[in-house]
């Protein structure tokens, strides 16, 4: 006769019972990679847990790389040519609808709140204000300590630029 199982405890996985009382093995425990990605949609997709959109964004990624590298666009051309279309599309469509007395084509307000614009503002002074200050330093206090740190980042930033290739085409 089989035994019932209480519902309301878990069942204990068969395992010897001198092996669940053992200590962990020592050394740091190391974390998945998912959880190391950031365990969310992002690591989903760079693991193919979600292979639709995997795909997506593999095939989206190739189409950027022909556009950019092989077909010689640049950036400012595709928003441009992206831009037109979309112009073309709704004045089609508003001139066929005058003309078969249809709705217009749904556009929201394309108005900025001004509490966005209040905050970016906000965060390029606080961004302004230390670039100048540090300018400052350099230039009143003659502080030799930032002006040697200023130079260093710098001359980095342009080491690590001349090591990729921005040429489009």
């Amino acid at each position: 006769m089989a035994a019932v199982q209480d519902l309301d405890r878990p069942s204990a996985p068969d395992a010897p019972p001198s092996a669940a009382s053992s200590p962990p093995p020592p050394g740091p425990i190391r974390p998945s990679v998912h959880r190391a990605l950031g365990g969310g949609v992002v690591a989903d997709v760079l693991l193919w847990r979600r292979r639709n959109l995997a795909v997506l964004t593999a095939a989206g990624a190739t189409t950027v790389w022909f556009l950019f590298d092989r077909a010689g666009y640049s950036f400012l051309s595709v928003i441009a040519n992206a831009l037109l279309l979309l112009v073309v599309i709704l004045f089609f469509w508003a001139k066929s609808a005058l003309l078969l007395n249809r709705p217009l084509p749904p556009l929201p307000n394309l108005e900025i709140p001004d509490e966005v614009v209040g905050k970016a503002a906000d965060g390029a002074r606080v961004w302004i204000n230390r670039a100048l200050a540090v300018g400052h330093d350099i230039a009143i206090r003659r502080d030799r300590k930032v002006f040697l740190q200023v130079i260093l980042v710098l001359w980095l930033i342009s080491y690590i630029g001349s090591l990729f290739n921005f040429r489009w085409g």
